[in-house]
């Protein structure tokens, strides 16, 4: 996007701000719902700044403007903002300046903060306006300039709802409704507010097209002992969806009637809403009235423990989707050098090796395809300006996922396309020696991501080298491809990993504007023993690809990561071999032949 506009647009939020006397401007990146890719109509952050990612924060005031984005866009973003008015501040390191302190510093004492109330959780307004009160400073919620400035703003998308049989999820309405209800009555609690769109996707067991990449329906729903409500423009319901409704006893009303049914609910209500993803709008309605239970929604660990229909999906869903990786990277080693190829060409090619999988619906994020320096931009995107041409020497790193019925599917493979420095070679190797330590560990039950986190960094961390990313998110079933409560990252996350629970098998290492390295599978908590002190668990790699043997230092790895990767192949190998061509099935065979 010109600077030029950027820097236009942000003179007019200022000038709509002297008007009503508004010092400090606040504009984050989430929809109502906080989702973590929000549809074009609310990517308020982006249409401000020009900034693309999916995390950050910007902060405007008379004088000065800035931007927090975390450690995966601290390239992409100083890129992105070049030329325009705004500061970058790399949020989460010791010495970055906060977003608040910042704030409070432009608006000075007795100034006045503007925010959108609906763009931030509970947790984090009241967090805001009692830091703003004890520093002498307003936070207003009734200031949103873009909504006047934005004259071609897209509308609330408009997408049918797509019933999600039980067939594919597993558990139908009812049963899920009932144990809902359950807990909430276990918690003193009698109804539950249904704010993020995969917990009302997943509860009444809808997908939908309103949100790229992501199989959801704009929509809010409540359930309580007495009733069934969703939230839903009627445009949006077809005849086949409202006898669905209406035969679970699901009643339907607008989209904006949500504020007007919380307002005037019995004074008796107990409800739970999720004070960290519902917005700050809703949940102070319900804490005005007395009738907010502050906690997690039972929603959200009942969709992260995955049932077995779910989990035989995922299955199957990874299997064609390494069908098509293996087709996609057969594809890339036999032409490297002998065709132009580009990181934007090989994505749209790797998109359609997995278009013709059964079951396939679409991505399940944007390809990150990133070439020798561009693979340390850990969510690099290729525009047409960046989009380097492929040669046969170094790597191309490309993290990609489906999104087929039956499975949500994310992985990365780091690929040699020719000659490789020792450098290269020793970190690929690094990294695969955390990947397989994590792969491989086995944990007592109430263990946390936390605790697991340090397994894929020990062997960097010996050599001198790190990450500032997470090593594992949660997976979605036909879902987000990033969902809690469960993750594996340094900072300490109370939620244990249970067994049921699919989460991401990640770590990497990224050296600016040399190479990117970063291997991704998806693993499962399972079940592994009982024994006089408990529970214990262990995860099973579900993912089916080869991890490029040509990259690997063998003398780096000890023989039991050599046993695990060549047990790993043979069953990629055994598993694909006969879904495959003859060809990629010989090139198969090669790239998982043992090592030794």
């Amino acid at each position: 996007m010109c600077n030029n506009v950027i820097n236009s647009r942000l003179e007019s939020i200022r000038s709509l701000m002297q008007k009503e006397g508004i010092n400090v401007y606040m504009v984050p990146n989430f929809d109502p719902h906080l989702s973590e890719y929000p549809p074009e109509r609310w990517n308020t952050r982006k249409w401000a700044t020009g900034f693309t990612g999916s995390a950050g924060c910007a902060v405007i005031s008379l004088t000065n403007a800035a931007l927090w984005s975390d450690s995966r866009y601290f390239i992409q973003a100083e890129k992105e903002l070049e030329g325009t008015n705004y500061t970058f501040f790399k949020d989460g390191l010791p010495d970055s300046v906060s977003i608040i302190d910042w704030v409070c510093e432009q608006a000075g004492k007795g100034g006045v903060v503007a925010a959108d109330d609906t763009a931030f959780s509970y947790n984090e307004g009241a967090r805001m306006k009692e830091t703003f009160r004890r520093r002498g400073i307003e936070l207003r919620f009734d200031f949103n300039p873009i909504d006047v400035l934005w004259n071609d703003r897209p509308s609330i998308p408009e997408s049918e709802v797509m019933l999600y049989t039980t067939e594919y999820a597993g558990e139908n309405f009812e049963s899920k409704y009932n144990k809902i209800i359950e807990k909430a009555i276990q918690r003193g609690a009698n109804s539950v507010l249904l704010s993020a769109l995969d917990d009302i996707a997943w509860a009444f067991n809808i997908r939908g097209e309103d949100v790229k990449f992501n199989p959801m329906v704009v929509a809010y729903g409540f359930l309580s002992d007495s009733k069934r409500v969703i939230f839903i423009e009627s445009k949006k319901v077809s005849s086949d969806v409202a006898k669905y409704f209406a035969e679970n006893g699901i009643e339907v009303m607008g989209y904006d009637k949500i504020e007007d049914f919380l307002k005037i609910l019995p004074s008796d209500s107990k409800v739970i809403a999720d004070t960290s993803r519902a917005n700050y709008r809703l949940c102070n309605i319900l804490s005005e009235k007395g009738c907010l239970i502050a906690e997690c929604s039972p929603i959200t660990m009942m969709k992260s423990v995955k049932n077995n229909t779910e989990i035989e999906g995922t299955r199957n869903a990874l299997t064609r989707d390494g069908v098509a990786m293996v087709n996609f990277l057969y594809w890339l080693d036999t032409n490297i050098g002998k065709i132009e190829m580009s990181e934007i060409s090989i994505a749209d090619k790797l998109r359609s090796f997995r278009a013709e999988q059964p079951l396939f619906m679409g991505e399940s994020f944007g390809t990150i395809a990133g070439y020798a320096g561009h693979g340390a931009i850990v969510h690099y995107r290729a525009t047409e300006e960046s989009d380097a041409k492929l040669q046969p020497k170094g790597f191309v790193l490309v993290d990609s996922g489906g999104q087929y019925l039956d499975g949500t599917t994310d992985i990365t493979r780091t690929i040699p396309l020719g000659e490789l420095t020792e450098e290269e070679k020793k970190c690929f190797t690094l990294v695969l020696k955390g990947h397989i330590a994590v792969a491989q560990a086995q944990f007592p039950h109430g263990t946390r991501g936390a605790q697991i986190d340090a397994f894929a960094r020990i062997a960097l961390w010996k050599e001198g080298y790190t990450y500032n990313h997470g090593t594992g998110h949660g997976i979605g079933h036909f879902l987000n491809v990033h969902e809690g409560p469960q993750n594996i990252r340094l900072e300490e996350n109370p939620t244990p990993l249970l067994p049921g629970m699919m989460t991401s098998n990640e770590p990497g290492v990224y050296l600016s504007d040399r190479f990117g390295i970063r291997t991704e599978n998806i693993i499962l908590t399972v079940e592994k023993c009982d024994t006089e002190f408990g529970k214990f668990y262990e995860f099973e790699t579900m993912t089916l690809c080869p991890i490029d043997t040509r990259a690997v230092e063998t003398s780096l790895l000890t023989e039991n990561e050599i046993e695990w990767l060549n047990n790993y192949h043979a069953r990629v190998y055994s598993t694909l071999s006969p879904l495959l061509g003859s060809q990629q099935c010989e090139w198969l065979k090669e790239r998982c032949s043992p090592i030794k």
